[in-house]
């Protein structure tokens, strides 16, 4: 970035980036993806106590590395091989925590905390990123507009990072109030029952399932969501068009596209890429139509979320289904394996692949009123199946499934065999459905059912810190449902094969 602005303010920059988004072409953007991504990694290779060591250790010499086909040897780093491996200090730029910074944390499969240290810059990036998504309007610049932030802040990245980007981007200009509720739906309803109609606009930012229930729950708190305006701002998880349609239905959003916006982030580096406009009707053309879908998503067994991202900030690179990301911050990371499954296209790629139904995409953009969208690069996105899904945010692992399952009062009842998913009603609430694998000749007993979903919660509670922190304050929300099926069920846990841990939706 330097490279790029020299020494121009945080704002000026900011505003060079976001023309850049709306001016540049698909080429600009594939070249900035090798550029930096080289770049990032020798300024690493030399200034990082570990990401040296590492190099060392994989032989593999820094110097040598000058094109991207060179680069292709380089190893992925991981939470294990890597950031589990050496002291925090040794993982930062030039091996000193000596610096401003603040700390996110991250639960991950084990239980044990990892404390990522971000810089302002990852705060100034989310910044650009949301600011993106108030252009899709321009008018968004002169309206009155209060921001509820409804993510969990304390040592969570999401509420945080989130205040901060919004109050950088009210420092250009923007007429924004900002109001930090977290995901409490009591101070959410009084601050629109209050403040709401002060404004012109009101964005709501959380987490897919929680503001559904809010949307949900409004008129019976005395709050009528269509007189408000409402945008939403989601982050931590995918979701269906179905889900994003009856959102937009219920809060009385006038533009789905442009109006609601889904983010893909992580604590390890921040807000990385976000839905747009074009995605989001691509991404929806996709799904409507088979083979644009195995095209463009390949073999995707869940729903993914279709996202541009900046190279400027990020690279992302899809390795064999994985996605490996390249991204600076306090702890730079060079091909990154963060445990997502996905894929990655430049745009005109994806332009290529939409060509056949290129009069139907016209119709579509005119019709939703999408004109000449940015032709940043696309990262398609979906969470590991074997290992995890998500609830209200929170990754919920299977291992911590499984160690409930082993609890000495239920060995004579059960199997050990699960297999989880979450699931949406017909209101489209979200919930965690886990069946399960009886002993032979056991039959389902009520007793067992409740002893056994208070043994998964008890666990989740010791072991998951997003999970804990959403059961204070949701408790009937996130508790599990349970139920059980007859050993070697034909369905779900077949004799002979492999067990899979987690459902796989398409």
């Amino acid at each position: 970035m330097k490279r790029v602005f020299g020494g121009l303010t945080k704002d000026k920059r900011a505003a060079e980036v976001l023309k850049l988004i709306r001016t540049k072409r698909s080429q600009f953007w594939e070249k900035q993806r090798v550029d930096i991504t080289l770049e990032l990694f020798h300024l690493a290779a030399e200034r990082v106590p570990a990401y040296k060591d590492f190099l060392k250790h994989n032989s593999i010499h820094h110097k040598k590395i000058k094109t991207f086909s060179d680069f292709q040897l380089v190893p992925p780093v991981t939470k294990k091989n890597y950031l589990n491996q050496y002291p925090l200090e040794m993982l930062v730029w030039d091996g000193t925590l000596k610096k401003r910074l603040v700390l996110a944390v991250t639960s991950g499969s084990t239980g044990k905390p990892f404390y990522f240290p971000r810089n302002d810059d990852l705060d100034w990036q989310s910044s650009v990123y949301h600011q993106m998504f108030l252009q899709n309007d321009y008018s968004n610049r002169n309206k009155k507009t209060l921001v509820i932030v409804a993510f969990g802040a304390g040592v969570w990245i999401g509420g945080i990072i989130t205040y901060q980007a919004f109050r950088a981007i009210s420092h250009r200009g923007y007429p924004f109030t900002i109001i930090t509720t977290g995901p409490n739906k009591k101070e959410i309803f009084e601050s629109l029952k209050n403040m709401g109609s002060k404004y012109d606009q009101v964005i709501i930012c959380g987490y897919p399932p929680f503001i559904k229930d809010v949307i949900d729950e409004a008129k019976n708190n005395g709050v009528n969501l269509r007189q408000f305006n409402i945008k939403t701002i989601f982050a931590a998880e995918a979701f269906s068009e179905k889900f994003r349609d009856y959102v937009a239905k219920k809060a009385g959003i006038k533009n789905k596209y442009k109006d609601t916006m889904n983010i893909y982030g992580s604590a390890d580096l921040g807000t990385m890429a976000e839905e747009t406009p074009f995605s989001i009707l691509v991404r929806e053309m996709a799904l409507k139509n088979k083979k644009i879908y195995e095209k463009i998503f390949h073999d995707a067994t869940r729903i993914p979320t279709l996202a541009q991202f900046n190279p400027l900030f990020i690279n992302f690179e899809g390795v064999g289904g994985k996605i490996l990301c390249t991204g600076n911050n306090a702890l730079p990371l060079v091909k990154y394996d963060i445990g997502d499954r996905g894929g990655v296209w430049d745009f005109h790629e994806v332009e290529d692949i939409l060509r056949p139904r290129k009069s139907e995409l016209a119709r579509a953009m005119k019709k939703v009123k999408i004109q000449n969208p940015s032709q940043l690069p696309f990262v398609y996105v979906y969470e590991r199946t074997d290992f995890s899904t998500k609830l209200y945010g929170a990754i919920i692992y299977a291992e911590h499934i499984k160690e409930a399952l082993q609890h000495h009062h239920l060995k004579n009842f059960l199997t050990g065999k699960f297999i989880m998913s979450t699931e949406h009603d017909k209101k489209q609430d979200e919930y965690l459905q886990i069946n399960i694998e009886l002993m032979p000749n056991i039959k389902n007993a009520p007793l067992l059912k409740k002893r056994v979903c208070d043994l998964i919660i008890e666990n989740l509670l010791q072991k998951n810190a997003e999970y804990r922190n959403n059961y204070a304050l949701m408790p009937d929300r996130v508790r599990p449902k349970v139920e059980f099926f007859k050993y070697e069920h034909p369905h779900h846990f077949k004799a002979g094969i492999k067990q899979a841990w987690v459902k796989t939706i398409y």
